[in-house]
């Protein structure tokens, strides 16, 4: 996800897809969770600052949120595979929205078709990491289930952070979570 929250906010999600309903589900787990104050640019600065993958830390909190999994670093490195071809598609249309730094009306149109255009291969992304789950691809450790869906998304968002876990962004996300699943 990108910087461009107010451009983001105002963009209608596209049609529900009702043969994938894990798929749909996160997407719109995502959007409310990024609807928090805070979290988009939480999330933008730990892409920018450490590098971290925005769909794969909301991918972390759903699947726990959701499932309870648990996921450990096998998981974490199999769901970022499964993404890896769509992720590229979303990194190339990013960088080609961004170059477009011109400001006038013909720029700015082409950005927003851009920018709808990156939404949608990202969730192209999510709808992948979904499927990861359909699939049985993560490495599923019945240990690592957890009756306590909240208690599972925050392990999986330290696991995912890693070093940044301690952060501020972080505790923006945990506390949006903890609220989105009313939980406080």
């Amino acid at each position: 996800m990108d910087r461009n929250t107010t451009e983001r906010n105002k963009m209608h999600a596209p049609p529900d897809c009702p043969s994938d309903p894990a798929g749909e589900a996160f997407w719109r787990f995502s959007l409310a969770l990024y609807a928090r104050p805070g979290v988009a640019e939480a999330l933008i600065a730990l892409q920018g600052r450490a590098g971290r993958d925005v769909n794969l830390i909301l991918f972390g909190l759903w699947i726990g949120a959701r499932y309870g999994r648990d996921l450990d670093g096998d998981g974490f490195a199999a769901a970022a595979e499964a993404a890896a071809p769509a992720n590229g598609v979303v990194r190339d249309i990013r960088a080609l929205r961004r170059q477009l730094a011109r400001d006038d009306d013909d720029v700015r149109s082409l950005r927003r078709a851009l920018l709808r255009l990156e939404l949608a291969a990202e969730r192209q992304v999510q709808r992948r990491l979904a499927r990861c789950i359909a699939a049985e691809a993560l490495p599923h450790a019945p240990e690592r289930e957890s009756g306590d869906r909240f208690s599972a998304a925050l392990a999986n968002l330290s696991r995912c952070l890693g070093a940044e876990s301690e952060s501020p962004e972080a505790a923006v996300l945990r506390r949006a979570v903890a609220l989105l699943m009313r939980r406080t």
